[in-house]
């Protein structure tokens, strides 16, 4: 199941909007996976374990599944823990 919160990224005094598109897979698994794609840093990359400790906290469970997450455009460095909420929120909604 596909769904897409919006989001932005700040540079300078530039800001783009950055679409989280988040794909659940159909596909029970033993674990969840978490794929992160569209040209994010290390920040961005480790807030799989921040979003799934935040929705373990708040009751959700996250499904045993892979999960794909895209930041669109690619072509934009997304930096900072400021993606968190947006892939929380687009993962409870798919």
């Amino acid at each position: 199941m596909l769904y897409k919160t919006l989001s932005a990224a700040v540079y300078g005094i530039d800001a783009s909007i950055i679409e989280v598109e988040v794909d659940v897979s159909g596909i029970k698994m033993t674990e969840d996976h978490f794929h992160t794609v569209g040209l994010p840093d290390a920040a961005v990359r480790e807030s799989r374990d921040r979003v799934r400790a935040a929705l373990k906290n708040c009751g959700y469970d996250i499904p045993p599944t892979q999960i794909t997450i895209n930041l669109a455009p690619a072509d934009i460095r997304k930096e900072g823990s400021g993606f968190d909420l947006p892939m929380a929120l687009a993962i409870v909604g798919a």
